[in-house]
């Protein structure tokens, strides 16, 4: 769908460059992409601009020149600062290269540095665990993203545990270094705002908040994904089959879905849990004063996981408290 159908008054308030892109693109071809957002879209001046890049594929120079045309947010998936860690994951970099990168773009100008972790790793210890996050708070870096391990089907990972070739760790494991993780940092002045991230003080990312806050987003360029007014679509992977569209149709759109009021109800209450809270008059004006019925016959059950110190209800905010991050799944599919 073209850019000026869904040109309105609402300011675009960040700019996100997915995975890849600085191996890909020039700084040159960065700004013109920005100029034609902000040609198209009305831009807030003080608009959030990141970029994905991965140590190995971007050198001090090259940052420099993104940071010098408008990119002021970058995040580096790191995943770990362990080589053999990093080997397992067929990384391209070592650890020292990862810690380079970090110390580049803090001299490349960038002050919001954000990094990704990766925990529940085979073999991981308590201690080489501890030893990342003491790494990555060392650094200058103002937002951490921590996940969990993830297997997905058709991987070479989720084949080698399938043929037990690689054993992971139980979701008991898994839970306790989610919670030295939550502890760890929390201690080094990162604050837990969404299961997965923690940041320092004035530094949540934007992008992932609109995403969190059920706020509208629109997205170009192959398997980019776009939410507007209640819709959702989705772009061809293929970049044959896009180009191919957009110069046929105007669009490369290869699905859409049209959200139920029920179902935006529920992944609006969901994704505001699993982040910084679900705020009761936000969720009366987003769905009207019908919320009260479910509230009320929600609200027992919010209580007792208060008692239970699973959630804090403070200010209208029902809050995950850092117990109950650990657990947020079993509770979300009980509410």
């Amino acid at each position: 769908m073209s850019a000026d159908k869904y040109s309105t008054d609402r300011e675009i308030i960040s700019i996100y460059f997915g995975g890849g892109t600085p191996s890909l693109m020039e700084p040159e071809y960065i700004s013109e992409i920005i100029d034609t957002v902000k040609e198209k879209f009305k831009v807030a001046g003080n608009a959030e601009v990141t970029l994905e890049t991965n140590p190995g594929t971007v050198s001090l120079e090259k940052m420099k020149r993104f940071h010098e045309v408008g990119i002021n947010r970058i995040s580096i998936g790191i995943q770990s600062f362990d080589d053999d860690e990093l080997k397992f994951l067929t990384r391209i970099h070592d650890s020292e290269t990862a810690v380079r990168t970090v110390i580049d773009a803090e001299k490349a100008g960038f002050d919001n540095i954000s990094l990704d972790l990766i925990f529940n790793l085979p073999d991981q210890t308590k201690e080489k665990w501890e030893r990342n996050l003491n790494k990555a708070v060392s650094l200058p870096v103002k937002h951490i993203s921590a996940y969990s391990l993830i297997l997905e089907r058709g991987t070479i990972l989720n084949k080698m545990v399938l043929d037990g070739n690689v054993k992971i760790q139980d979701e008991d494991y898994d839970a306790e270094l989610y919670e030295t993780t939550i502890e760890f940092l929390t201690k080094n002045d990162f604050h837990q705002y969404e299961v997965s991230n923690f940041k320092r003080s004035g530094f949540e990312c934007i992008h992932n908040n609109a995403y969190w806050h059920y706020l509208d987003y629109i997205g170009f360029g192959t398997s980019a994904h776009s939410f507007i007014n209640g819709k959702r679509w989705w772009n061809y992977s293929s970049l044959k089959m896009y180009i191919e569209n957009i110069n046929q149709f105007g669009n490369a759109i290869a699905g859409f879905e049209d959200i139920s009021p029920e179902k935006a109800f529920n992944e609006f209450v969901m994704l505001e849990l699993r982040s910084s809270g679900l705020n009761i008059k936000r969720l009366e004006i987003q769905f009207g004063p019908q919320i009260n019925v479910w509230l009320k016959k929600k609200y027992p059950y919010f209580e007792m996981l208060e008692k239970k110190n699973f959630v804090k209800i403070q200010n209208g905010t029902i809050g995950f408290t850092s117990k109950g991050y650990a657990i947020c799944d079993e509770i979300l599919s009980a509410i």
